[in-house]
């Protein structure tokens, strides 16, 4: 072990709250934040090559042109830049990111799109063709979750991050009036989605973090004893992001229940998969509202729904509850106002779309094509177990992670990136995973991915001295205590991502 390794692993060993304040003395050290500083423009430099493809390609905007562009060297432009970043996607090099992609599906999506582009469904007086849109998305995904014949309903959102902090505005706001809390807490296993972070720091909501066991699944033990008299909301997976577990949303539910604590099922990634899965008679532990402490859910219809990006549905046990994530103004000088989510004006041709999306596919539908993914996941599971350096966490249905404990997965990773895959590198355990969509169940793809897989184990087996382009940086996630180091590179390479 190194000097930097032993310092590291004495730092990790400190309290947080102390290692805070070892990490802010540290940058008020001159010559040590110029240090740090000068290790995160080294890394920056790689990332923006990498982030910004076309800077000498195509012109460059930093003011809008004093004449306007021909349209058609704008079409031909966007048109170029497509071309380039389709193939991968289109050839099933990347996890998760586009669920469907046939081209006939997209072409169909686009004309919807079209026909709806001016509608606002702030307006309902104008477009009430943008309710009935959305009235029934949310009608039909609380029918598919179990919510038929009980008072189950909800709103779109523009994605899974806005269920999530619209549903746990919600659980504050329903416990500050109901329940008289004024400091709310959230307990939320360490591997649900970090739009619960996000949420807890945008409401003041304590965030109290449980762990998982070797299954990757929460443990319904340690939810038991955090559970307190400001215990608003309890929240579940399935599946979760980083492994594909899903948690045991029936105990946590009932705890819940008999707690009288809201209960929050995360379904944004397995939503529109886990029913169909059932039914085709995979082995699918209940994680809707046919269980009775389930008092919301977020399912993305823009994932496995196969709508465009942009849409999200949150449903609640009850209207009244919806209630609590409403937004009115009866004071404003502009006249009344109201908002069903945190957008006022929104697209209501991605409403149009999502609705397109759902009535076009049908159940038969979603049906077969959760069948060639689940078929293709099994494929890809068994390849994995079969390379004896790797092995798979858990025991996933379609978002299928693995790691090594004889290799730097990271540097599997980055071999994988040069033969064009795009894959999630993950941490706390170091890992990598594959989110397997129907791109993934084209024919040959599957084993093209263990092919390649093989030959990056291979290579960083004879190879060990390289240390790749992202490895240092997945690496430093996955070691460093210094939390708030890493969240500064995060925020520099952000500006990476605006800069012109």
């Amino acid at each position: 072990m190194n000097w930097k390794d032993n310092i590291i692993k004495q730092l990790g060993k400190l309290n947080p709250r102390f290692l805070a304040s070892v990490e802010k003395g540290l940058k008020a050290i001159p010559g040590v934040s110029q240090k740090i500083d000068s290790e995160y423009d080294e890394i920056m430099v790689g990332l923006e090559s990498s982030s910004k493809p076309y800077k000498n390609k195509f012109t460059t905007f930093t003011q809008i042109p004093e004449t306007g562009r021909k349209r058609a060297d704008v079409l031909h432009e966007m048109e170029s830049m497509r071309d380039q970043e389709e193939s991968q996607w289109k050839n099933g090099f990347v996890s998760g990111a586009v669920y469907h992609g046939d081209q006939e599906h997209i072409d169909f999506l686009n004309q919807v799109y079209a026909i709806n582009s001016q509608s606002n469904p702030l307006h309902a007086d104008v477009w009430p063709s943008a309710t009935k849109f959305e009235a029934e998305i949310v009608a039909m995904t609380a029918d598919m979750l179990g919510g038929a014949g009980q008072d189950v309903c909800g709103t779109l959102s523009s994605g899974g991050t806005e269920s999530i902090l619209l549903a746990m505005k919600t659980y504050r706001d329903w416990a500050r009036e109901k329940k008289g809390i004024t400091k709310p807490e959230m307990v939320v296993p360490v591997t649900a989605h970090a739009a619960f972070d996000k949420a807890s720091e945008y409401f003041n909501i304590k965030m109290i973090h449980i762990p998982v066991g070797e299954t990757f699944r929460a443990d319904a033990e340690s939810v038991r004893k955090a559970i307190t008299q400001n215990t608003v909301v309890i929240v579940g997976s399935a599946p979760s992001f980083p492994h594909g577990a899903i948690d045991p949303i029936a105990e946590l539910s009932e705890l819940a229940r008999q707690n009288n604590i809201g209960f929050h099922t995360d379904g944004c990634l397995g939503g529109f998969v886990l029913p169909w899965a059932e039914k085709l008679g995979y082995k699918v532990p209940q994680f809707d509202f046919r269980l009775p402490g389930v008092t919301s859910m977020s399912a993305d219809t823009h994932k496995y729904g196969y709508a465009a990006k942009g849409t999200s549905v949150v449903l609640y046990r009850g209207q009244e509850l919806r209630h609590f994530q409403y937004y009115t103004s009866t004071e404003w000088p502009g006249g009344l106002y109201f908002s069903p989510t945190f957008a006022g004006s929104r697209p209501g041709a991605l409403s149009a779309a999502c609705w397109a999306a759902l009535t076009s596919i049908g159940a038969e539908g979603y049906l077969s094509a959760t069948r060639k993914i689940l078929e293709t996941a099994a494929a890809i599971k068994k390849g994995i177990r079969e390379i004896p350096e790797l092995r798979v966490l858990g025991d996933p249905l379609f978002v299928i992670a693995f790691a090594s404990d004889s290799l730097d997965i990271y540097k599997v990773l980055d071999f994988m990136a040069h033969k064009k895959w795009s894959l999630n590198g993950l941490h706390k355990p170091s890992c990598v995973h594959i989110c397997v969509t129907l791109r993934h169940a084209q024919p040959g793809v599957a084993e093209r991915f263990i092919a390649d897989l093989r030959e990056a184990v291979e290579h960083v087996k004879a190879h060990p001295e390289e240390k790749g382009t992202m490895a240092p940086v997945y690496g430093m996630a996955a070691t460093l205590p210094l939390r708030g180091m890493v969240s500064d590179l995060l925020k520099k390479y952000l500006d990476v991502i605006y800069k012109v």
